[in-house]
């Protein structure tokens, strides 16, 4: 039988307590009532959720499959989520390790709408790691933020990408702000003959992210940038899905740590910013990267980029893309970690050379070329 099956790492003291506490979660991210009143028939049959393996892995750790029937999850990306990490994730010593849609949920939820390659198309490369500099600090104005993105785009950048924090603030309100940085970008293009891709974000009130997008769109905008920690993972899922829309979407972690900081409970880093990223239908997925600020470590962002980038996980592969920290002087380490289907991202650091920032662009793009 076809189901959604989802590998918990359960923390018990013996084999008993790990095993009553899979049944638990079959229980509850279903019918969510006592085993013993479970109506006989479909109920129990279909839709309540089955144990199908429970085993030690390590001390006081163990991995329970559960399936679940996709008549369970119907038709939205926001109840496949709900069974999957429902109610359970209110509990302590449980983690998400690994989700099998199965072949029915796996046509529902096909993924990314351009993945790696469908992204590398759009910006006209077709090897090594794309460069994405970050538009930032809040607080700049529209037309200094204009030109930043003006001077990257004509130094190289595949992908001139705003920072999450430039939303609608009277600096640079969002309508002025995208036109005038997609046509700075437009005109770097025309005068490279490159096709570098400027990515919005789009954030503010949920009334308006639908429109705000499509304004972007119009304006030239090459992508779009989506926090699904602060908007939800299903506005990712419409825009992916919405063939008439049809722009790479980039998605940042913000919001997102507590479901990663700790070793026993929430999911894996893997889980987190690669599958769910690419159920959801990212083509692009931000983390932070090892070695900056945030304290990712260097197994777990290669972990991120394995579940980005395997061809046996959800839909298409996408990008990973690890930020903070990044510099010319990192390149050929990251390069050695990532590989080439990588988007690096340039932020504070490429404010350090002012009005040259065209040359730090170029640095790095020589420093990744350097074997």
């Amino acid at each position: 039988m076809d189901r959604l099956r989802v590998t918990y790492q359960i923390q018990a003291q013996n084999n008993d307590e790990a095993q009553e506490r899979a049944n638990n979660i079959a229980l509850e991210q279903t019918v969510e009532i006592p085993r013993d009143v479970v109506p006989k028939g479909f109920i129990e049959d279909e839709i309540l959720g089955k144990v199908e393996s429970c085993s030690q892995t390590h001390e006081s750790h163990f991995d329970a499959i559960v399936s679940y029937s996709a008549k369970s999850v119907g038709t939205e990306l926001t109840q496949l989520f709900n069974v999957i990490f429902g109610n359970s994730s209110i509990q302590q010593g449980l983690q998400v390790t690994n989700v099998d849609l199965g072949s029915v949920l796996g046509k529902q939820f096909p993924g990314a709408r351009f993945g790696t390659k469908g992204v590398r198309e759009r910006a006209a490369c077709s090897t090594g790691g794309l460069i994405s500099p970050v538009l930032k600090p809040q607080g700049s104005n529209t037309n200094e933020l204009a030109e930043i993105a003006y001077l990257c785009a004509l130094a190289g950048a595949n992908i001139v990408k705003e920072d999450h924090g430039l939303v609608n603030q009277p600096a640079a309100p969002f309508k002025k702000r995208v036109e005038e940085i997609a046509k700075a970008v437009n005109r770097a293009n025309k005068e490279t003959g490159h096709n570098c891709l400027y990515f919005p974000n789009i954030g503010g009130h949920f009334t308006s992210v639908i429109e705000d997008a499509q304004f972007a769109k119009q304006a030239g905008a090459g992508g779009i940038l989506l926090m699904p920690g602060l908007l939800g993972f299903d506005i990712v899922n419409h825009f992916s899905s919405d063939a008439d829309f049809d722009l790479p979407i980039m998605t940042h972690p913000s919001f997102l740590g507590p479901y990663v900081l700790s070793n026993d409970t929430g999911f894996t880093h893997s889980m987190m910013f690669g599958v769910l990223q690419r159920l959801a239908g990212s083509d692009i997925s931000v983390f932070p990267n090892v070695g900056g600020r945030f304290g990712f470590s260097s197994a777990q962002c290669q972990s991120i980029a394995s579940a980005c980038c395997s061809t046996k996980g959800i839909g298409k592969p996408i990008f990973p893309s690890p930020g903070g920290g990044m510099s010319k002087d990192r390149a050929g380490e990251m390069r050695r970690m990532y590989g080439d289907d990588v988007v690096y991202l340039l932020g504070g650091s490429l404010l350090r050379y002012g009005d040259k920032i065209g040359e730090g662009i170029k640095e790095m793009r020589t420093a990744l070329a350097a074997r």
